[in-house]
């Protein structure tokens, strides 16, 4: 295979919130996706392929997704604070890149930011509505981590992943008192 070709290669990982696929490019991690059931996995294949142009290929043993898998299962077990992985960012662009860029690199472990403050922070202040759209797009949650995002009333917001694993990851992080299981 030549190196100008795009390759994916993807993974289920079991993780403290229920199996995650994860997807890499040569570039980096590309997509960390919640509830890696069969037919959500299936879906999310079918979208990268189209979106990458690439068929997505199974490795389990992959050395693209081994740094991402060691850094995930150690921030599951409260021993990584923040992520130093490659991403490939090919998934977002314009606004939404911005603002989860700013996200993945000023929103530190254990704190939480408004979605109006994260939309001043990238220059559009009045912009909060179209953060929760970026949130919702977030091809890389946990990693960029959107779980940190919440109402300025103090309200979790929305979340892809459920607010349940929203609760989850901000309990993990000492945010959230540890749900009652």
């Amino acid at each position: 295979m030549e190196s100008n070709e795009q390759v994916v290669e993807w993974s289920v990982v079991p993780s403290g919130i229920g199996p995650l696929l994860l997807a890499a490019t040569r570039r980096g991690l590309v997509t960390v996706g919640f509830h890696a059931r069969p037919a959500v996995r299936d879906a999310t294949l079918g979208l990268l392929g189209t979106r990458l142009g690439a068929e997505p290929v199974e490795a389990p043993d992959s050395a693209l997704l081994a740094e991402p898998v060691r850094q995930l299962a150690a921030y599951f077990a409260g021993e990584l604070r923040e992520f130093s992985l490659g991403l490939d960012w090919s998934l977002s662009s314009g606004f939404h890149r911005e603002v989860l860029r700013e996200l993945a690199s000023g929103v530190p472990y254990g704190t939480v930011v408004g979605y109006g403050d994260l939309a001043a922070r990238v220059g559009q202040p009045g912009a909060a509505q179209a953060v929760g759209a970026a949130m919702g797009s977030n091809p890389l949650p946990v990693v960029v981590p959107c779980h940190r995002v919440v109402e300025s009333g103090g309200g979790l917001g929305g979340f892809g992943g459920g607010l349940e694993t929203k609760r989850q990851l901000l309990a993990l992080e000492g945010i959230l008192p540890q749900p009652l299981f």
